[in-house]
C-alpha cells in the first residue's frame, strides 16, 4: 500500500513539473487585426505582471477599436490610449486617466529595442522615477540601423540616463547595426514582446503623416486584438 502511494505522489510530481515546464516555455501570442493589415506579436514570460495583464485587456476587448494615436516616423507606433475608440478629428490623446500603474519589469541585455520590440509607455522620470509602465498603452519600435559613430553617441546618452548601468556590448551593436531598433531607450522602459509577424504593417503605419501632435491625419484603428496561442 505504501509503495502504491509512493507511485502515486511520484507521479503526480512528475505531472506537475511537467505542466510547470510547458507554462514556463510556452509564450502566448496575440494578433492585432488593424485598418492597415495584421501584426502578430509574442508576450515574454520574463515579464509575467506586463504579459498578464495585456491579455487580460485583449479578453475583455478592451484594445478593440483603439487608435494609434501617437506616429514617430523611424521611431515607433504607440496606442492603447482607451479614450481613444471614439476621439474625434484633430483631438490629442494619450493623457486618458488610468486607475493603476505596472511595476518596471525590465530585464536588460535580454530584452531589448530592437526592431519590432513591444514595450510598455510611461510617463517621464521627473514624475515618475521607478519608471511604472502605463496600464494600457504600449509601443511597437520600428527604429533605425545604426552605425559605429551613431551606436558611440548613443552609449553616451544610456550613460547619463542610467548612471551607466546598461552597456551595449558588441553582440547588442551587431543588432542594431544590422536590424535597427531605438537603444537610447534601453534599460528604461519595459518590452514584454517582440512582432513575429507584420513588421511590413508597422512600417506602414509608421510612415502615416501626422499633425503637431503627432497623431495620424487619417486614422489608423485596432479593429481587434485576440489570442490565438
Amino acid at each position: 500500500m505504501k509503495k502504491l502511494l509512493y507511485s502515486l505522489l511520484l507521479t503526480l510530481v512528475v505531472a506537475n513539473v511537467q505542466a510547470q515546464s510547458l507554462t514556463d516555455t510556452l509564450r502566448h501570442e496575440v494578433l492585432l487585426e488593424t485598418d492597415s493589415g495584421n501584426i502578430l506579436i509574442q508576450l515574454y514570460n520574463e515579464t509575467p505582471r506586463h504579459r498578464d495583464n495585456f491579455l487580460k485587456l485583449v479578453r475583455s476587448g478592451a484594445y478593440d477599436g483603439v487608435l494609434f494615436h501617437r506616429i514617430v516616423k523611424d521611431f515607433m507606433i504607440q496606442t492603447g490610449d482607451l479614450g481613444s475608440k471614439n476621439a474625434k478629428p484633430g483631438e490629442a490623446l494619450g493623457d486618458t486617466p488610468e486607475t493603476y500603474s505596472l511595476p518596471a519589469e525590465i530585464n536588460y541585455p535580454k530584452l531589448l529595442h530592437r526592431r519590432g520590440a513591444v514595450a510598455a509607455a510611461r510617463e517621464g522620470d521627473d514624475v515618475n522615477p521607478k519608471r511604472e509602465s502605463s496600464a494600457s498603452q504600449f509601443y511597437i519600435v520600428w527604429g533605425t540601423k545604426f552605425s559605429d559613430g551613431q551606436l558611440d553617441k548613443t552609449q553616451e546618452r544610456l550613460n547619463a540616463h542610467t548612471d551607466s548601468m546598461v552597456q551595449m556590448t558588441p553582440e547588442i551593436r551587431k543588432m542594431y547595426k544590422e536590424i535597427g531598433g531605438t537603444p537610447h531607450l534601453d534599460g528604461q522602459y519595459t518590452v514584454f514582446g517582440q512582432v513575429l509577424d507584420g513588421l511590413d504593417v508597422v512600417d506602414r503605419i509608421q510612415k502615416q503623416p501626422t499633425d503637431d501632435k503627432e497623431r495620424p491625419l487619417a486614422d489608423v484603428r485596432i479593429r481587434k486584438a485576440i489570442i490565438v496561442k
